[in-house]
C-alpha cells in the first residue's frame, strides 16, 4: 500500500502544472508574482520527483499504478526505464524553459495567461510519457495537441500564427483519428489497453498476429508522422515563428518528440510488423534528407532551426523503422537539449558578432581529397566497430545507421584536407573523429543497457529493410558530398534553382494553404492590408 502511494506520488508533478494552469485563469495579467512563485516551486519539485522516479525504477524495476479502467481500457501510470528517461528530460527542459519565460514575458500584459498555457502543455506531455494504458495515451495525446494549439495562437492578432495553427489543427485531428482507430484495433485483439498485459500477451503468442494489428501499427506510424511534422505535413512547423521563443523551445525540444516516443513505447508490436516499419523508413528517410537540404538554404535563423527539427524527427523515426530503438532514443534526447538551447539563444547577437570576426582559410575543391575523407571516416568507424564487437549480420541495422552518423565526421575531415596550410590539423581531426565514434558507440551501448527491458533487441532485418538500409546509406553519402561541394556550387544556375525550391519546402505547404484558405483574400480591404504588411 505504501509503495503504491509512493508510485502515485509521481503524479504530483503534472498535477502541480495543472494547478498553475487553473490559477492563471484568475491571475492572467502583468507580473503575476504569486503565479510565478508557485511555478518556481513546481519546477523545482518536478526535478526532485523526476530523480525520485529514477530511483524507484532502479530499485524496483517496472511499476504500474492501479487502473481506473473499464474492461481493461482506461487510466494508469507506468514507471519504467523508458518513461523515467523521457520524463526526466521533459522536466529538465521545462525547468529551463519556464525560468527563461519569466524574464522573456516580463512586461507582457498577458504574462499570467502565457505561464498557465505553458504549464498545461508541460502537464499534458508528462501524462503522455507516464501513461501505462492506451486510454491515457490517447487522452494525453489529444491534450498535447490542444495545449499546443492554445500556445500557437497566444498572439491571436497575428495572421501568420493563426494560419499555422489552422494547419496544425488539421494534422493533429487526423493524427488523433489514426491513433484512436489503431487503439481500437489493438484493444479488440488483446482485450486490454494495459501496456504490460499487451507486452506479456505478445511474448506468449503462439500464432502470427492478424492483419488488423498490422493496420493498427501502420496507423500508429502515420499518427507519429503527423505529430512530428514529417514531410509533407511539415508546413505548419516552419510558420510558427511569430510565437514567443519559449513556445518554440518547448515545441521543438518536447512536443515533437511525441511521435518517436509513441513508436518506442509500442516497439514490441512494431518489430513484429512487416509494413509499418517500412512506412517509417520511407517517410523518415525522405524527411531527414529533405529537412537537412532545406535547412542549408534558409536565411532566417528560426526557420532554419525549424527545418533542422524536421530533419531530426525524420531521422529519429527512420531509426525506429530500422529497429535501432536505443540509438533513436539517444538521438531524441541529444536533439532535445540541443534544440532547446538553440532556440533560447537564437536572439543572441554575441555569437553572431564573434562569428563575423572569424576569417576562414581558403578551401580548394578536390574530388579525390573529399573521397579520401569519406574513406578515412569509414576506416575510423570500421576499426572501432570491430573493436567494439558489433556483429555485422545480427546488428546490420546498427552498423549501417552508425555509418550514416559517422558520415558527418567526413565533413570535418574533408574540410581540413581541402584547406590550404592545414596539414598540422590532420592528426587532431583524426583523433577528434575517433573520440566522436567512441562516444557514439559508448552512449548507444549505455542507452541499450538502460532500456533493454523496454525495447526489443536489434534483430536481423528482412530483405526489404536491408535494401532500404543500403539505399538510404547511399543517399546520405551523396548528401554529404553535396554539402562538401556546396561552397563551390553556389554560383551555378542549377544550384540556385534548386536552392529556391528547397527554401520554399518543395511547395508542400501550398496544399495546406488551400485547405485553410490562406491563398484567398475575401475583400479588397484585406488585400490592401496584406500588401502593406
Amino acid at each position: 500500500m505504501n509503495l503504491e502511494f509512493i508510485i502515485n506520488s509521481v503524479l504530483i508533478s503534472p498535477l502541480l502544472f495543472i494547478l498553475i494552469a487553473i490559477l492563471s485563469w484568475f491571475i492572467p495579467g502583468l507580473r503575476p508574482k504569486k503565479l510565478i512563485l508557485i511555478s518556481k516551486i513546481s519546477i523545482y519539485l518536478s526535478m526532485l520527483i523526476a530523480l525520485f522516479s529514477c530511483v524507484i525504477v532502479y530499485q524496483f524495476g517496472i511499476w504500474e499504478s492501479k487502473s481506473i479502467a473499464y474492461n481493461g481500457l482506461g487510466l494508469s501510470i507506468r514507471l519504467d526505464a523508458l518513461s523515467v528517461l523521457i520524463f526526466t528530460m521533459i522536466n529538465l527542459i521545462s525547468f529551463i524553459v519556464m525560468r527563461f519565460s519569466f524574464n522573456y514575458m516580463d512586461g507582457d500584459n498577458r504574462q499570467g495567461v502565457f505561464i498557465g498555457r505553458l504549464a498545461a502543455t508541460i502537464a499534458s506531455v508528462q501524462l503522455l510519457v507516464l501513461a501505462g494504458n492506451l486510454g491515457l495515451i490517447w487522452v494525453a495525446w489529444i491534450l498535447t495537441s490542444i495545449s499546443l494549439q492554445r500556445m500557437l495562437v497566444f498572439y491571436s492578432e497575428r495572421r501568420r500564427s493563426k494560419l499555422a495553427a489552422r494547419k496544425k489543427f488539421i494534422s493533429a485531428r487526423l493524427g488523433d483519428l489514426f491513433l484512436l482507430v489503431a487503439i481500437t484495433l489493438i484493444y479488440n485483439h488483446f482485450g486490454t489497453g494495459n501496456l504490460q498485459e499487451i507486452i506479456v500477451g505478445l511474448k506468449t503468442l503462439s500464432s502470427s498476429l492478424p492483419s488488423t494489428v498490422e493496420i493498427a501499427m501502420v496507423l500508429i506510424a502515420c499518427a507519429a508522422i503527423l505529430k512530428s511534422a514529417l514531410f509533407p505535413t511539415h508546413a505548419w512547423l516552419v510558420e510558427v515563428m511569430e510565437t514567443p521563443t519559449p513556445v518554440s523551445a518547448m515545441l521543438h525540444a518536447g512536443l515533437l518528440n511525441a511521435g518517436p516516443f509513441l513508436i518506442a513505447r509500442m516497439s514490441f508490436l512494431m518489430t513484429e510488423m512487416t509494413y509499418a516499419p517500412i512506412v517509417l523508413i520511407i517517410f523518415g528517410g525522405f524527411t531527414a534528407v529533405f529537412g537537412s537540404i532545406a535547412y542549408m538554404t534558409q536565411s532566417s535563423v528560426k526557420t532554419a532551426l525549424g527545418y533542422s527539427s524536421i530533419s531530426h524527427m525524420g531521422f529519429s523515426l527512420l531509426l525506429c523503422g530500422f529497429g535501432v530503438y536505443a540509438a533513436a532514443m539517444l538521438h531524441l534526447v541529444a536533439h532535445s537539449f540541443y534544440k532547446a538551447h538553440a532556440f533560447l539563444s537564437s536572439g543572441s547577437m554575441i555569437d553572431v558578432k564573434k562569428a563575423s570576426k572569424i576569417i576562414l582559410p581558403e578551401r580548394k575543391p578536390n574530388l579525390l581529397v573529399l573521397l579520401a575523407s569519406i574513406i578515412l571516416a569509414f576506416v575510423i568507424f570500421g576499426s572501432l566497430a570491430f573493436l567494439w564487437g558489433v556483429n555485422p549480420i545480427e546488428e546490420l541495422s546498427l552498423l549501417v545507421i552508425s555509418c550514416i552518423i559517422v558520415m558527418g565526421l567526413s565533413m570535418l575531415i574533408g574540410t581540413v584536407l581541402s584547406t590550404q596550410n592545414a596539414k598540422q590539423l590532420i592528426p587532431k581531426v583524426v583523433l577528434t573523429s575517433a573520440l566522436v565514434a567512441v562516444a557514439f558507440f559508448s552512449l548507444e551501448t549505455l542507452m541499450a543497457s538502460v532500456l533493454k527491458s523496454q525495447i526489443p533487441a536489434i534483430s536481423q532485418p528482412s530483405t526489404v529493410v536491408t535494401i532500404l538500409l543500403f539505399f538510404w546509406l547511399a543517399i546520405f553519402v551523396g548528401l554529404v558530398l553535396i554539402q562538401m561541394f556546396s561552397p563551390f556550387l553556389k554560383g551555378k544556375a542549377f544550384w540556385r534553382k534548386w536552392s529556391i525550391h528547397f527554401r520554399n519546402g518543395l511547395y508542400a505547404n501550398v496544399i495546406y494553404d488551400r485547405l485553410v484558405g490562406a491563398l484567398y483574400i475575401k475583400d479588397a480591404q484585406n488585400k490592401e492590408k496584406l500588401i502593406n504588411g
